[in-house]
């Protein structure tokens, strides 16, 4: 057997996939569905707005040189 690994949604008991197949000749298929459980959502919620604000900072802070030494990130991380 081949596995493939696609997306889709399930709308009043179907299955529709995200993306048309590109198999020709099999009349018959295995389907195993992955149902994602309430915690498995990692939902970021935070404005694209304040991304892009947060990003173009970012930015102007680096071509200004205003830049922290690596070591000083890593130092943080341990430290939690």
């Amino acid at each position: 057997m081949k596995a493939l690994e696609v997306t889709g949604k399930i709308q009043e008991g179907q299955l529709t996939l995200d993306y048309p197949l590109e198999i020709d000749n099999i009349n018959a298929v295995k389907v195993i569905i992955l149902l994602p459980e309430s915690d498995d959502y990692d939902l970021d919620d935070t404005p694209i707005e304040e991304i892009k604000e947060s990003l173009t900072r970012a930015f102007t802070e680096v071509k200004s040189g205003k830049t922290r030494p690596i070591s000083e990130l890593w130092k943080r991380i341990e430290s939690e």
